[in-house]
């Protein structure tokens, strides 16, 4: 009876509980001010080009609007049905990957080939196989597959991501997959070599394009060509000394004002740092931080392989997306053109984090409870 009792003391189950609330409201947070900013810092470009300085708060507006319903909508949806349409929602992924090469149906912006138009909608596919890459490894991962299941679809995204050239999301999505090959409980050997691998094929596509050579360069050579190959580097730098300890104030950025390039997108963290202030910024980025940390909380109490190396692929997206563009705004690794989750400019990449937040709602909603019975 004593031994009947101990193991049933052990047993853990699947109980359905009210979803991280302390998580919704971090993500509503995030996505209220990330308006604020993207309304602020954008006006005089949106100005400048369209003639309306609402244009891209605007569209960011709607783009946010369609996040948060559908991360409710997504919370509410079983995580396993996610496991059951993983292979489709891949390969569709990466057809649409396979688009952006094809003439008529994408173009080409700022020297990239990475967005697609349909029907009068613009988006870019390297921000939906984020999603679907974590869920289809997810899955490889419940199915105790071969070290190559994991390793060939992380190798696939990557190199076609590389193709358009996309180094910032290339390396995202080594991110989300060295993450989830290691919570799947592969022997260290296939992490570490496959790191080395990867950092060394990081290294020779860089030396093999020019433009990448130049960000590299300009990166060691911040002082050199300041009108030229290191102007978007030195107006970062700029924006972000000029805010001082504390900012010079809410929408009074002088930065924004056409000086630094990407405002809204890539470089928002800058002229948002300019208005703010070290003591603004540094509290943003301890708001990451616990964001990041209620995520892999998530991940922790997840109750089967799917669903934790699922949250585990999700919060090392968003985590490693956010310390990337964080460390490349104060020149501690290469310009990117990285977007920050919830801040920048861009109505692909704030649906799909939604989406991801959404399924980690449900995920929470599934907490391991452990039995404890009473004699």
């Amino acid at each position: 009876m004593k031994r009947r009792l101990q193991r049933r003391n052990k047993k853990v189950i699947k109980q359905r509980l009210p979803f991280d609330r302390q998580f919704m409201f971090l993500v509503l947070f995030l996505v209220a001010v990330g308006l604020v900013f993207v309304a602020d810092v954008s006006a005089p470009q949106g100005l400048a080009y369209f003639g309306d300085k609402f244009y891209f708060v605007k569209q960011q507006i709607l783009a946010a609007f369609i996040g948060i319903i559908s991360m409710f909508l997504v919370s509410v949806v079983h995580y396993s049905f996610w496991k059951k349409i993983s292979v489709f929602l891949f390969g569709i992924s990466v057809l649409l990957l396979i688009s952006v090469f094809v003439p008529g149906i994408s173009y080409t912006a700022l020297g990239a080939r990475r967005w697609i138009s349909i029907f009068g909608i613009n988006f870019q596919p390297s921000e939906i196989v984020k999603l679907s890459l974590a869920l289809y490894l997810a899955r490889v991962s419940s199915s105790a597959k071969k070290p190559l299941s994991y390793f060939l679809p992380v190798l696939l995204v990557a190199g076609l991501i590389m193709l358009q050239p996309d180094l910032g999301t290339t390396i995202i999505v080594a991110v989300i997959g060295f993450a989830q090959i290691f919570v799947s409980g592969f022997p260290i050997f296939y992490f570490i070599g496959s790191g080395i691998l990867g950092a060394l094929a990081v290294v020779g596509l860089i030396l093999v394009s020019p433009y990448r050579k130049d960000r590299l360069m300009t990166f060691f050579q911040v002082t050199q060509d300041p009108l030229g190959k290191s102007y978007h580097i030195r107006q970062i730098l700029l924006a972000i000394g000029s805010g001082g300890l504390f900012g010079v104030g809410l929408g009074q950025s002088r930065q924004k004002y056409l000086f630094l390039p990407e405002a809204s997108t890539d470089s928002v963290f800058a002229a948002i740092s300019e208005e703010i202030g070290f003591v603004g910024s540094v509290t943003i980025i301890f708001i990451f931080l616990y964001f990041v940390f209620r995520a892999f909380k998530i991940a922790s109490n997840a109750p089967d392989t799917f669903s934790k190396v699922l949250a585990v692929g999700i919060a090392s997206w968003m985590g490693g997306q956010a310390l990337l563009n964080f460390s490349s705004m104060v020149a501690l690794t290469p310009l990117t053109g990285i977007p920050l989750p919830f801040f920048s400019y861009g109505g692909t990449s704030l649906v799909m984090v939604m989406v991801g937040c959404g399924i980690l709602l449900n995920i929470s909603k599934y907490e391991q409870k452990k039995v404890t019975s009473r004699r």
